[in-house]
């Protein structure tokens, strides 16, 4: 911010007058200047003709755990080029400048592939492992992986961004739908819970499951179930003891049929949502209330 001082002289009375007086105005005036924004720049990496980017490359041995050094294949693969319409063999060689053998001149000195400790690292000045490895390898993706930060960092806030949405709705949620979720998590432990509990394990899976939490909380028919199993635990229904027919609680009037290899609660809730269940759906409602 930068200020500009302006003086300006106000005379008052005639010159000739012993009581003229001269009053020094000085005007601040202020001008505000605002720091251009820098947009934060990203880093690049110089391009070989092909497009290849010139850069050091690590990569990671896929569920093998960490195992003082493995030898990957690399020679006698082979690589489909939609192309050429055939498959190509790979070698890899320490003095050829391609991976294809039929691009091959002279003698070819076979190389090993070596991961050691569960990784491998490849610098830059050596383009043509790295073609092999994230291009050509059958086994990229299978056996190992190119370990990439930029994606890494994308798939990372996706996962913050989801854990932060389910944490939100589990803070917010009703009782209810917390026991109805919890329920699919924890089973009937849930009934024993105090509201405390109840919430504390709902913040905790939350954390620790949050794609599964959001599901849950947007599926209608883990919320009828739990409504069924209330409905039972409170005697207002009762569940035959082979557990194909649901009755009233209070004089053992057949309700509805468990159709053969489902879930009677899964069928319970299916049930509600027919015109004769919904009926029975409001009149269980009033009852637990």
């Amino acid at each position: 911010m930068a200020k500009k001082a302006k003086t300006k002289a106000s005379y008052q009375g005639d010159p000739g007058d012993e009581h003229v007086e001269t009053t020094a105005v000085k005007e601040t005036v202020e001008t505000v200047v605002e720091t251009p924004k820098t947009k934060r720049k990203e880093p690049t990496f110089k391009k070989s003709n092909d497009g290849w980017e010139i850069k050091d490359r690590l990569y990671y041995l896929k569920n093998a755990g960490k195992p003082l050094s493995y030898i990957i294949k690399s020679a006698d693969i082979y690589w489909f080029d939609e192309e050429k319409g055939y498959e190509r063999e790979l070698k890899y060689t320490k003095n050829q400048k391609t991976v294809f053998v039929d691009e091959m001149k002279g003698d070819q000195r076979m190389d090993h592939v070596i991961f050691r400790n569960g990784m491998l690292f490849v610098e830059k000045s050596k383009t043509v492992l790295q073609k092999l490895l994230s291009l050509y390898h059958p086994q990229n993706e299978k056996l190992f992986y190119e370990y990439k930060p930029a994606q890494e960092a994308v798939m990372q806030i996706d996962t913050l961004e989801m854990q932060a949405d389910a944490i939100l709705a589990a803070r917010d949620m009703d009782i209810m739908t917390a026991e109805a979720v919890m329920r699919v998590e924890l089973g009937s432990k849930v009934s024993k819970m105090s509201s405390a509990e109840l919430k504390r394990d709902l913040l905790l899976f939350a954390n620790r499951n949050p794609q599964l939490l959001l599901e849950l909380v947007n599926d209608d028919n883990v919320h009828l179930r739990n409504f069924g199993i209330r409905a039972v635990e409170n005697d207002i229904l009762k569940l035959s003891s082979d557990q194909r027919t649901f009755l009233w609680g209070s004089n053992d009037r057949k309700l509805m049929n468990v159709p053969y290899e489902e879930h009677p609660y899964s069928a319970l809730a299916a049930w509600f949502k027919t015109d004769e269940g919904m009926e029975i759906y409001t009149n269980i409602e009033k009852q637990l209330q």
